[in-house]
């Protein structure tokens, strides 16, 4: 009787180890599948110490990877999903300052640009790619802003600073280079406000001596003509005989002789030659509503100064992105140009700005190095083109990788004729 029971609860026991041995590989076999098909991707990337707070970037959708899988199963049709690193482009924030003249601008803390890795989705069909997306992003390297003052004085100022001329450190930290290129030797590092008298220009540099016999080359950006503690009120009262005359002459004058002809195979990598009055009042008009690019005319006058671009082709890209400002994106994320929108999710993926400025600044920065000038070509502070989307500096040539719209360019056109026939 005794044996009879303790065979039975052996027999048992064996029964219940290879149930559970079963059940345990089917869990792990089900959480396999769970973590390679929808597990979080990890970026292959490590971040640094840097906190990116500030850095406006897009929060992407997760890939439905099981989509990706079904839509691979048809006859021709491939999708395939890969990371890459890019640069992630630094913002530049103004400020106003009523003591100096209009027209004056000047960097005070220069900008770094940061890194991201996206993931882009491209889809083929007969193995020629239809379509190529982005999916998600993420900061591995945090940007750093670029600060620039803008006058908003009483008087306009046009001054050309020239051979001889004395000029004077703004950004709180300057770098003087043995040669003038980002990749040259640095030999000594300024602070803000030392004279430095100009020997040599080139493109947007200046060959500098200071502090007795040293020499070097520093960004024009980063100087200024205007003496530390200028203060225009005083100037005003120093000059008050000339004044009047003086002042009215300034707001009448247009010093820039070089306007661009309007033509729809016109270089958009030369600046309008439109003055800061000019620019505002081309876009002054009944159709902007809320008076977003009437108040931020100034801008599209600054970018030209600073990034050498048709100002108001960057002005036309805007008023045709977002409906002169009368966008969703526009309105709430002040970004005028959609920049950042994905077709999967336009408005979460869009930039967020804290400012019009801000927008306007970046895609001007984004058209100049990437869209308007060949690989190599000295732009904006020391900077060179990378080119990667150039295909001439016309608006047929921008519409190449800009727009997936083949009427991007015409669209384009007929809002430059627009605004070049109220000048």
């Amino acid at each position: 009787m005794k044996s009879k029971e303790k065979k039975y609860k052996i027999k048992l026991t064996l029964k219940n180890i290879i149930y559970f041995l079963f059940g345990a590989i089917i869990l792990f076999y089900i959480i396999t599948f769970y973590n390679l098909y929808f597990g979080v991707n990890k970026s292959i990337a490590t971040e640094i110490a840097v906190a990116p707070e500030n850095t406006k970037i897009s929060q992407a959708e997760k890939i439905d990877i099981e989509e990706i899988i079904n839509q691979n199963s048809k006859p021709g049709f491939k999708e395939e999903v890969l990371e890459k690193e890019e640069t992630l482009e630094y913002i530049t924030t103004y400020k106003q300052n009523s003591n100096i003249p209009k027209g004056v601008s000047y960097v005070t803390k220069e900008g770094r640009n940061g890194l991201q890795i996206v993931t882009i989705k491209r889809t083929y069909q007969d193995g020629n790619l239809i379509s190529e997306t982005q999916e998600a992003s993420k900061v591995t390297k945090a940007s750093l802003n670029k600060e620039i003052v803008i006058g908003q004085g009483k008087t306009t100022s046009n001054k050309t600073v020239k051979v001889g001329d004395t000029v004077y450190v703004t950004s709180d930290i300057l770098a003087v280079m043995s040669s003038p290129s980002e990749d040259a030797k640095k030999t000594e590092t300024l602070g803000t406000d030392e004279p430095l008298e100009v020997q040599d220009i080139q493109n947007s540099w200046y060959k500098i001596s200071y502090k007795g016999n040293r020499s070097g080359w520093v960004k024009q950006e980063c100087t200024t003509y205007l003496e530390p503690g200028y203060n225009e009120e005083d100037e005003i009262l120093k000059n008050s005989n000339n004044y009047t005359s003086n002042n009215s002459q300034n707001s009448n004058k247009n010093t820039n002789t070089g306007k661009a002809t309007l033509s729809f195979n016109m270089n958009l990598n030369t600046p309008s030659g439109l003055s800061l009055e000019e620019f505002q009042k081309v876009l002054t008009d009944s159709k902007d509503k809320n008076k977003i690019f009437e108040n931020n005319a100034k801008y599209f006058y600054y970018i030209e100064k600073q990034y050498n671009i048709n100002g108001l082709f960057v002005a036309a890209v805007a008023i045709h992105e977002s409906g002169w400002g009368t966008s969703k994106i526009a309105k709430e994320k002040y970004n005028l140009f959609g920049y950042g929108a994905y077709d999967s999710s336009p408005y979460n993926s869009a930039y967020n700005f804290t400012d019009y400025s801000e927008s306007i600044d970046l895609l001007a920065r984004v058209f100049v190095k990437y869209y308007l000038n060949p690989k190599g070509t000295n732009i904006y502070g020391g900077e060179k083109a990378v080119g990667t989307y150039y295909k001439g500096p016309t608006l047929t040539g921008v519409n190449t990788y800009y727009a997936s719209d083949k009427n991007w360019a015409n669209s384009v056109y007929k809002h430059m004729q627009y605004l070049y026939g109220k000048i």
